[in-house]
């Protein structure tokens, strides 16, 4: 249907054109109480009508009636744009009215061309180029069938769960400026992590954008993360927590660091408390984040009350309050990055494997594959966490087999096999420190020493400290002072004084 790879364009012209409306706008005042003047009334009818028209937009381009969707969405862009413009110059113009319409925009965005039955008819046919749901996402453009999954949270579409409260805005913005970077970081991680995580997901029917917000929340696709309260693994599981669902040792090796392993525990742990709090999203992560039995024990009778309400929020630690508007707000960049001026680097995640030619470590293949690939950063971080039972620096004997991406494997043998890059990263390896003497303990401070080898004097009338120091000998004044607690060496008669001993 030509219609549908049309309308992948259609929105992306009507978020750039929204976008645009908004910054035009944002300048603009509002008038608190009250009706607003005839003049802001106009430019809100207009763009009423500019969001009906996209709507009947949308309805044209579903039927298949292209041209005629175009000539629609043009005008409603135009009525929108028009009035976005005059927004700021217009009196008692409220700016939070065109934000309304673009989340409202991007909430119809999700899953608005296919409904239903209709989603699933899909399948694998859907036709090429075609973009369904979440179409904003590079991830869901190579896995179009996946569409209910992506969008949907127990029959609800997620992008209608995350509300666009205060906190999930400044999220938003968090993410968008101080945390951009981790964000990207997490991305990237997550694209060489995909194939092992997100089936798990995919089968308890969870959204894949809710496994990439908790993932960029909790360790930024970082395998081997440890929290300082013992949380470990790319969703930073407690051991208890862990070992409830499955996350035991084997052979030693702790599986809250298994990729797939944490996933599919994570999807366990979501399905018991989204049944637990009547798939309340909000309170489900709540929990997730700060125990399920204490936010039970806050919900009490009510599972379905916000965590916003105040006998809630003013309950939750201040973490849990960051935490949940944060995987929320991540999500949301995952379904609609292009909406928030926000471009994902494209990274080739499809798995691979080599078998070792030379006996290597990670860190060596790391020196020797450098940038190979166009990943800048080098690939240390994605080779630890496609392989999180090898320590790095552990060299793997000839014929071992390592998980790598397989865009790695042409670069593997043409680098790493022969040549000077692999008697580099050997040499740096092997690298031979200098042994440094064991260091002679020095002897122990005088009170310590007579600490342990103590005898007593008691004070007599007429005695003073440096007098009973001379007397005594093997000692000074201040030792004998710190052994026995004296402030300005003051003495009582009949005190007991401790005194170090000569040896």
């Amino acid at each position: 249907m030509p219609s549908l790879s049309r309308s992948g364009i259609l929105r992306t012209t009507l978020l750039a054109a929204a976008t645009a409306a908004l910054a035009a706008c944002a300048g603009g005042g509002g008038v608190k109480g009250g009706a607003a003047p005839a003049g802001a009334l106009a430019l809100y009818a207009q763009l009423d009508q500019a969001s009906k028209g996209y709507e009947t937009a949308l309805v044209q381009a579903r039927e298949g009636n292209a041209q005629a969707s175009q000539k629609t969405l043009d005008a409603s862009l135009d009525q929108l744009k028009n009035a976005a413009a005059r927004c700021g110059d217009t009196a008692g113009c409220d700016p939070q009215r065109f934000f309304s319409v673009f989340d409202r925009l991007l909430r119809l965005k999700d899953g608005s061309f296919f409904d239903g039955d209709e989603a699933d008819s899909l399948g694998d046919a859907a036709p090429e180029g075609a973009t369904v749901g979440n179409e904003g996402s590079p991830v869901t453009q190579a896995l179009p069938q996946a569409q209910r999954s992506v969008t949907l949270l127990r029959g609800q579409k997620l992008s209608e769960l995350i509300a666009m409260n205060g906190p999930v805005k400044a999220a938003l913005e968090m993410w968008l400026t101080q945390w951009r970077p981790n964000l990207m970081d997490a991305w990237v991680n997550y694209q060489y992590l995909r194939y092992q995580m997100w089936p798990q997901y995919q089968q308890a029917d969870l959204p894949e954008a809710l496994l990439f917000g908790i993932l960029a929340k909790e360790s930024g696709g970082k395998v081997h993360a440890v929290s300082r309260s013992g949380a470990a693994g790319p969703l930073q599981f407690m051991y208890a927590t862990g070992m409830r669902f499955g996350l035991t040792s084997d052979s030693g090796f702790d599986m809250r660091f298994d990729p797939a392993a944490a996933a599919r525990a994570n999807a366990e742990y979501l399905d018991e408390q989204l049944r637990a709090f009547n798939n309340n999203l909000e309170l489900t992560l709540a929990a997730y984040n700060g125990g399920e039995g204490r936010m039970r024990r806050m919900a009490g009778d009510d599972p379905s009350v916000s965590l916003y309400d105040p006998k809630i929020y003013s309950q939750v630690s201040q973490e849990t309050r960051e935490y949940v508007p944060a995987v929320l707000a991540a999500a949301w960049l995952f379904l609609h990055p292009d909406s928030y001026n926000l471009r994902f680097p494209k990274v080739d995640g499809v798995p691979g494997r080599v078998v070792l030619k030379r006996a290597a470590s990670i860190s060596e293949l790391t020196v020797c594959l450098g940038s190979a690939g166009g990943m800048p950063e080098g690939w240390f971080r994605t080779l630890r966490n496609l392989n999180p039972r090898l320590d790095p620096q552990v060299v793997q004997p000839a014929g071992a087999q390592l998980a790598v991406p397989r865009l790695l494997e042409p670069a593997y043998a043409a680098r790493c096999v022969d040549g000077p890059w692999p008697i580099l990263a050997n040499d740096l390896h092997t690298a031979v420190l200098p042994v440094v003497p064991a260091m002679v303990s020095a002897p122990p401070a005088p009170s310590s020493r007579a600490a342990a080898r103590a005898r007593s004097y008691v004070v007599r009338r007429g005695d003073t400290l440096a007098g009973i120091v001379r007397k005594m000998g093997c000692s000074d004044v201040r030792e004998v002072a710190e052994l026995n607690d004296l402030r300005h060496h003051h003495l009582k008669v009949g005190q007991a004084l401790k005194l170090p001993s000569c040896r």
